[in-house]
């Protein structure tokens, strides 16, 4: 881990549609001045349309994470804070032309690649590190996720992922110093499962997904209606089902790839507490709306 807060050495810029709104968002990664933190500039809505990554900006955490500041929201920003998180960047100025953050292909690839490739800046400034005072813990009563942050000399995180699937089973994924983050965890995709298509669609969800940017993961029978109907939902001419549960003839980076995708939102939910954590973060069940509460009750404790 860098001693010194960094950015990067140039800015770079990516395209695409958003995942859940479907709308053409272009966006452009800076360098940003120490100190700056992460932070998201709306160029659609104004020259002072800004917005700060941090969790009492959390506005909606419906399948993805949307900070808010007034008017200006930015959705399904937890990819690009993971990826930013992951490759050591401090401080960068996001500027995007639309609502919705593109997806790209479901992970922080594209992201890493870049990051990677111009590489960062030292900034001769000492980072951020957060230090907890006592341990914090999070809990859903009812569906059993729970996100335990413990005072440590280095940050690690450690991610259990269970949805009572035969395709996927149990799950673990770990990221901590020593660990690749651009090859390990970088690259991996989002996943949805195919029985929850239909509904995440009818609310207004995933209208920019198919299945060039998410697993879709098949636990039941399916039938070819029901194949037929998502092939017009997603505008891909052809699906079908591959013997181990997945739709299309899908290549999974590592067996655990949809463990490790969960254990790269947890990163970038929790960069939303503004800082490094020297903190030992372990989560079972986790999803962005107990991520984005333990970023708040970690932020709260930390005033």
């Amino acid at each position: 881990m860098f001693c010194n807060q960094h950015t990067l050495a140039a800015a770079h810029s990516f395209q695409g549609k958003g995942l859940h709104t479907g709308v053409y968002t272009k966006m452009t990664v800076r360098p940003a001045p120490a100190g700056t933190g992460i932070r998201f500039h709306r160029t659609d809505l104004g020259e002072n349309a800004f917005v700060d990554a941090l969790a009492e900006n959390v506005s909606n955490t419906a399948r993805s994470t949307t900070i808010s500041s007034g008017e200006v929201s930015v959705a399904t920003v937890e990819h690009l804070l993971s990826a930013l998180t992951g490759m050591g960047v401090d401080n960068a100025l996001v500027e995007v032309d639309n609502l919705e953050v593109p997806i790209l292909d479901g992970s922080a690839r594209f992201y890493v690649e870049a990051f990677r490739e111009d590489g960062l800046v030292d900034q001769g400034v000492p980072r951020k590190y957060l230090t907890l005072p006592r341990p914090v813990e999070i809990k859903d009563e009812k569906s059993g996720s729970w996100v335990r942050i413990e005072p440590a000399d280095t940050p690690s995180y450690e991610v259990t992922v269970d949805f009572n699937s035969r395709v996927l089973g149990i799950q673990k994924a770990n990221w901590e110093d020593g660990i690749n983050y651009a090859d390990e965890i970088g690259v991996c995709r989002t996943f949805v499962f195919f029985h929850e298509i239909e509904f995440l669609f009818k609310n207004n969800l995933i209208k920019g997904g198919d299945v060039d940017n998410a697993i879709v993961i098949v636990e039941y029978p399916v039938k070819p209606e029901q194949l037929d109907e998502l092939s017009r939902l997603f505008g891909h001419e052809e699906l079908q089902i591959v013997g181990n549960g997945y739709l299309n003839n899908l290549h999974l980076y590592f067996d655990n790839e949809c463990g490790r995708h969960k254990l790269l939102d947890l990163i970038g939910d929790m960069r939303l507490s503004g800082g490094w954590l020297n903190a030992r973060i372990t989560a079972y069940k986790p999803g962005h709306t107990i991520n984005t509460q333990a970023a708040k009750a970690l932020r709260q404790l930390l005033k």
